[in-house]
């Protein structure tokens, strides 16, 4: 499809949206790819609630479950009410348009109103995961430097309770321009208080009936003001914060949501993290701006046992679901199986995050009604998630096309069936505008390598039926349950450990878990490898970057010999660790060497 075409159908997507001044264009060239919309001027909350209230201020926005059970149902009355509370909250203790919020927050209510109230301001929100522990949270924290940080008292997580305001109060002085901590009652656990702590409810408690005065009118922002910055993997020792602009993005959500669940009727689930961009995109912005209804979920899907997510499913009469490989590996590892009424609304599966999982995938076809519909998408966070879709049922034409391309290390196209670097060469809406914090030439690392087209960093294969194969990344980032781990990050925190002298992290494939992540360590003198030791390195990594961060398996390796390279050295071990079982594992200098010797190296 010609570019023009492809703009004219993100013109019309656009078209959907709420304007208060119309943009002048759909896109205009430009460094860092381009400007989308300029001229417009926006707010978001009026296209994703305000526009929908005449008709439908009573319709299910979300069905919301907690972990221990607990349900409630908000209409899109009803969340609009929260959002202007908060907003009109937010404003009154300081914050003000293009301030940043953090939003260290598991998947409750609060945290959704949260969003859409700092869009409704301008403020540009950052989820950041629950589950990181309070090192990660502090350098997030000092990127960002927020004005104000929302938080609970504490999160259900694998019916255990994470310490999120113990966290945040430990991480909280790496960030000096935090003014107030707010936090939501959830659990109900006790937490110390500080100047400047106020509680959520307190916040956005109304005067009474009669004396409440209406809320701010919500002022539009340009097309390209941020909307939200999303973390990734570490890179160069600090957190890399994407930030996404407010047009180009909800144009994007629009366009996904209306591609895979095109009904106002149905019911769509977005089973990812909140913090992870897909469950930003796919499962807030994306169906509120059409006007749907969407389910979300607290906790983990195996808690109090796997069969919770066919029971949400048949609750809440789930049409659409989209999660990871990781998520239905664990589904399927179960003794669960679903009922078959339990799946009979579900006419849509869409995966995405992690590589296709063949085995996983043949299940899930057989598993689910006879005619629903299988997609496997690939994205990127820079690009705001799903570009690409395909599989046995997928559709790759489901979106605009990005002008998917393989090019070779010096940018020219790849041929049919060779390995090489997948590029985007038609403009997206969904791209990233900036690193928070980054001063470096962005646009010479993304777009300077392949004749002005995009450069993703991932390795693929175009077959001669026109279908691409995602291999991975090129550089030491893969992904963990659909979050990306960046390995030289890890290796960094292991030689920081007194008993490590050498390091080097590789990702292992397994049929029944997917892919995780295997340690390969050189010990200081002669230490003992026992249990105790490999526990104590894992749960240093764990403190230090977080759960997804630990590797599963320990490999104790005698040396690293010089004159295996870098490559060779890294393969061998992968090898080695794939076969392995088992929590830790012992390699010889001669093991190494025989594998590095017969091992082929992966084409790049």
């Amino acid at each position: 499809m010609a570019e023009t075409d492809v703009l004219a159908r993100w013109e019309e997507i656009a078209d959907t949206l709420v304007w208060r001044r119309r943009f002048e264009r759909a896109y205009e060239p430009g460094a860092r790819g381009g400007r989308w919309f300029p001229g417009g001027e926006l707010n978001v909350v009026e296209s994703c609630l305000e526009r929908h209230l005449p008709q439908h201020a009573d319709r299910p926005a979300f069905h919301w479950e907690g972990e221990p059970g607990d349900r409630r149902t908000i209409t899109y009355g009803a969340l609009h009410a929260e959002v202007c509370a908060l907003a009109d909250a937010l404003s009154g203790i300081g914050v003000e348009q293009g301030d940043r919020v953090a939003l260290y927050m598991g998947l409750i209510p609060e945290t959704i109103v949260s969003m859409l109230a700092c869009a409704r301001i301008g403020a540009v929100h950052a989820v950041m995961a629950s589950a990181l522990p309070a090192d990660a949270v502090a350098d997030r924290l000092a990127d960002l430097n927020p004005k104000v940080l929302v938080t609970q008292d504490g999160a259900w997580r694998h019916g255990m309770i994470l310490p999120l305001k113990a966290r945040a109060d430990d991480a909280i002085p790496a960030a000096a321009g935090i003014e107030h901590t707010v936090v939501v009652r959830r659990t109900g656990i006790d937490v110390d208080w500080y100047e400047g702590d106020r509680w959520y409810d307190d916040l956005v408690a109304r005067p009474r009936p009669g004396t409440a005065a209406p809320s701010t009118p919500a002022p539009a922002v340009r097309a390209d003001h941020p909307l939200l910055v999303a973390y990734i993997a570490n890179r160069r020792g600090r957190p890399t914060g994407i930030v996404h602009a407010t047009g180009g993005f909800l144009a994007y959500a629009a366009a996904l949501h209306s591609a895979f669940s095109p009904r106002n009727s149905s019911v769509l689930w977005c089973a990812v993290e909140i913090a992870w961009l897909t469950g930003q995109s796919h499962g807030v912005y994306g169906p509120l701006t059409c006007g749907a209804t969407s389910v979300a979920y607290e906790g983990m899907l195996d808690t109090p046992s796997h069969a919770r997510a066919w029971d949400v499913i048949e609750r809440y009469g789930v049409t659409s679901l989209a999660t990871t490989f990781s998520v239905l590996r664990s589904l399927r590892g179960s003794d669960n199986a679903p009922r078959e009424r339990q799946l009979s609304t579900l006419d849509h599966v869409v995966t995405a995050g992690e590589a296709t999982d063949p085995d996983v995938l043949a299940w899930l076809v057989g598993t689910l009604p006879r005619d629903a519909a299988v997609a496997d998408g690939w994205g990127q966070t820079e690009l705001g998630g799903g570009v690409y879709f395909t599989g046995p049922t997928g559709r790759p034409d489901a979106l605009p096309a990005a002008g998917l391309d393989v090019v070779d290390t010096a940018g020219a196209k790849a041929g049919v069936g060779t390995s090489g670097e997948l590029v985007l060469r038609n403009p997206w809406p969904g791209t990233f505008v900036g690193i928070q914090n980054e001063d470096d030439d962005v646009a010479s690392r993304y777009w300077g390598r392949a004749d002005g087209a995009y450069t993703t960093g991932d390795r693929a294969i175009l077959d001669a039926g026109g279908t691409f194969a995602f291999l991975g990344r090129i550089d030491p980032i893969v992904t963990i349950s659909g979050q990306l781990v960046s390995l030289t990050e890890i290796r960094e925190a292991l030689l920081e450990h007194p008993f490590v002298a050498d390091a080097e992290i590789v990702e292992r494939i397994d049929r029944e878990s997917g892919s995780s992540l295997a340690a390969c360590v050189v010990l200081v003198g002669v230490l003992g490898r026992d249990e105790e030791l490999t526990s104590a390195l894992r749960a240093h990594v764990r403190e230090r970057l977080g759960g997804l961060s630990q590797p599963r398996l320990i490999a104790y390796v005698d040396s690293f010999p010089d004159e295996i390279d870098a490559d060779a050295r890294r393969e061998a071990l992968r090898l080695l660790c794939t076969s392995a079982r088992g929590r830790r594992i012992h390699i010889t200098t001669d093991e190494l060497r025989a594998a590095a010797s017969s091992s082929p190296l992966p084409t790049v």
